[in-house]
Order: structure tokens, then C-alpha cells, then sequence
């Protein structure tokens, strides 16, 4: 975030000012209702440019940081496209990669050809010199120590779909480093940014891969060492996938990540803004001109579109909420959807809290997500139970 703001001011290596991410903390403080916490992530530029100094000078202890070993859908780190040459030469001086060289001669003389170009900007890989455990250990330790040193009290860390060996790393160090909490992000998620075909065919499916997350935790609690809790991402977007998640990784696993899902509902809020509010089209990016059937079938307010909107007045209040983004309207609207269908799950097993849910509470539907998940398989699930009743 910071170093693909223009207005960012870094000097000597060290951030100065950061407009842009001030601002989307100072929102989410703004609203904040005492659930949850914002963290901020460090990858590879972000620790080089102090961004988690500069974020404990500025807010303290009221963001959660969060480390890095790569994103799900990937094991790169961020890229994003870009099209003004000008831009590109300007995240170069930043300290990031790009594909192609801004400043080289082809692109340069394209530039002045007047021809459109696209850049791909590319963050570092981090942990790359390091070859054994005990290097990755000695390494992550002293990162999570700098950092509380820092006056952090939350730090996290996000893995992506690596392998046994990277997922047991993760496991082990978070609950040495006695971490807040260690996420898991399963090939199959994503928000997009990376070329299609990595997303597709790179990293460990979610669903083995959250199966053998689960796995070693219990090998850890087994041996009396607590593991850090857990949140599994990679491809979640409906209630019954996050209650089959937090059963599948009970007693570890706290929460699900989403990232995809909510950007569907957000850029189609913004989108319905940008016909509503045509003064705001530039602002919050809205493709449309005109809203579709699909939608106007509702009517031509947000009181109508938004399934959710009386509700979230009811929350922020009136003025508040004709300040609130449309996109963020709808991806509110979704996350009621999302625990009003969570509940009925829970509710048809009688789980009346997160906690109770149990692995018990869902089966593998053949054999071989019985095998990979170590979970009954359907027909098995209670079995004994049923054949004592007939033969009581």
C-alpha cells in the first residue's frame, strides 16, 4: 500500500508519511465495534521501507501485524498491472520489479511511439536465502521479536499452499513465537491479481491442505505445545463452506478468511454507484451507465437494492451511512447473508456458538475426502450407534 502510493513520502529508506494507508485505518477505527482487529500486512518493501515503525508511531497498539510466507493462490508475492509508463518508472525508483524494464529502450521508445503498454509490477520473495529449518527459525524468531519490541502486542502469520514441509514450519513457529494466529491460505483462492494460469495449477488444493494443517496441530497439542489458532482461506464464498471449514479444522481453527467473495459483491456495489451517484463513477471505479434488469428489478435506491441497508442505518446511523461506499454496502449485505446461513448449519447440528462446533458434525461424502480429510465417510458416520439400536 504504501509504496504504490504516489503521494507516500519516503526518505532515507524510512516512510514519512503514508496518506493512503492512514486513511483506510482511520476508517476502520472509525466504525470499529470492538470484534475483530485490522492488520497490516509486511511483505518483502514493506519491512525494507519501516511500514510497521511507521504504523506503531502513528496508530500504536490498535492494528495487528501481520507476516508474510506468500499468498494462496501463489508462492510470489503481489503483482498488479500497470499502464502508464510514467507510473512504472515511478514504482522502479520504489524499490519494485517490473516486467518490462520501464526504463529500458523498448519501452521508452514505445512511449514515445505513443503505443499502449503494459507493465506487471512484482513484489520481492522473502525467506529465499535461507536453506535449512534451523536458519527459517533463527530468522522468524528474531523478525517476531523486533517486532514486539516494536510495542506490538497481535502479530500473525499468513502461509500460502506450500508444501508438508513449509505448512509443519508455519505450524511449529507460530506456536513458538506463541502467535495470535496463523492463517492458511489454500491453492484456489486468490483475489485475482496473479496470472490465471498460476492460480490455477500452483500450491496445495484447500481442502488437503486444511486437512493436514488440523493434522499437525493435533501432533503439537499432543505433545503439550499449544497451537497458535487458526484461519483457513482458499476459495470460501458460501455458509456451508465456512461451517464445513471450522468443523473440518475444530478445535484449532477460529475463523475463515474471504477475500475473492467479498470483492464480487464490493465492485458491484460500486458499480450500481456509479449510476446512482454519477458524480462518484470516477471515484469508486463504476463500469456502468446504466443499471441492469437484474438489478433495477429491486428499484433505483439503495434502500431497495441493499437487502441490508435499514439494518446497517440501524448500526451507523443516518448520516453515517450516506457517507458508506455502495460496494461496501453490498459486501455488508453479504456478510449478513453469510451468518443468517451459518446459523441454520449450526442450528440443524444444535451448535448455538462458534466453539462448539466439532469435526463430528460433518462426514466425507466418498471415500477418497475420507481418506485425504481423515473424517468418517457418510455412510459409516454413527454407524455403531445405529446398528446398537437395532439390535437392542
Amino acid at each position: 500500500m504504501v509504496g504504490i502510493d504516489r503521494k507516500a513520502e519516503i526518505a532515507g529508506g524510512r516512510i514519512k508519511k503514508a496518506p493512503e494507508l492512514d486513511r483506510r485505518i482511520e476508517t476502520y477505527l472509525r466504525h470499529y465495534d470492538k470484534y475483530g482487529a485490522i492488520l497490516v500486512q509486511l511483505n518483502v518493501e514493506d519491512a525494507r521501507n519501516g511500514v510497521a515503525e511507521y504504523v506503531m508511531d502513528r496508530f500504536g497498539d490498535k492494528v495487528a501485524i501481520e507476516l508474510k510466507w506468500g499468498q494462496g493462490a501463489k508462492n510470489i508475492g503481489g503483482e498488479i498491472t500497470v499502464r502508464e509508463i510514467e507510473y512504472a518508472q515511478f514504482l522502479k525508483q520504489r524499490g519494485y520489479l517490473l516486467d518490462p524494464d520501464p526504463t529500458g529502450e523498448a519501452a521508452l521508445a514505445a512511449a514515445k511511439e505513443g503505443k499502449e503498454q503494459h507493465f506487471a509490477r512484482h513484489s520481492r520473495l522473502g525467506y529465499t536465502n535461507l536453506g535449512s529449518y534451523a536458519e527459517v527459525r533463527k530468522d522468524f524468531l528474531a523478525s517476531v521479536e523486533k517486532l514486539r519490541g516494536l510495542g506490538y502486542r497481535h502479530i500473525t502469520l499468513k502461509t500460502g499452499a506450500y508444501g508438508m514441509e513449509g505448512l509443519a514450519m508455519a505450524i511449529r513457529l507460530a506456536a513458538e513465537a506463541e502467535l495470535d494466529l496463523l492463517s492458511v491460505d489454500g491453492a484456489g483462492g486468490g483475489t485475482g491479481m496473479s496470472p490465471w494460469d498460476m492460480m490455477e495449477h500452483w500450491g496445495v488444493p484447500s481442502l488437503q491442505l486444511h486437512a493436514k494443517a488440523r493434522e499437525y496441530a493435533a501432533i503439537l497439542a499432543a505433545r503439550g505445545i499449544r497451537p497458535a489458532d487458526m484461519s483457513f482461506g482458499g476459495g470460501f464464498a458460501k455458509s456451508s463452506a465456512i461451517f464445513k471449514g471450522l468443523a473440518l479444522g475444530s478445535p484449532f481453527v477460529k475463523m475463515i478468511i474471504m477475500g475473492r467473495a467479498m470483492m464480487i459483491p464490493g465492485f458491484l456495489g460500486s458499480n450500481i454507484e456509479g449510476v446512482l451517484r454519477p458524480e462518484n463513477k470516477a471515484k469508486v471505479n463504476g463500469n456502468w451507465n446504466e443499471l441492469p434488469k437484474s438489478v433495477s428489478q429491486y428499484g433505483d435506491t439503495p434502500e431497495a437494492i441493499f437487502a441490508g441497508y435499514y439494518s446497517l442505518r440501524e448500526k451507523l446511523g443516518s448520516r453515517a451511512i450516506r457517507e458508506i461506499p455502495y460496494g461496501a454496502i453490498a459486501m455488508w449485505t453479504l456478510v449478513d447473508k453469510l451468518g443468517a446461513g451459518l446459523q441454520q448449519f449450526m442450528a440443524g447440528c444444535r451448535r448455538f456458538g462458534l466453539d462448539e462446533i466439532r469435526r463430528s458434525d460433518i462426514a466425507a461424502g466418498n471415500y477418497e475426502a475420507a481418506r485425504e480429510t481423515g473424517l468418517q465417510h457418510i455412510c459409516e458416520a454413527r454407524d455403531d450407534f445405529a446398528r446398537a439400536i437395532l439390535n437392542s
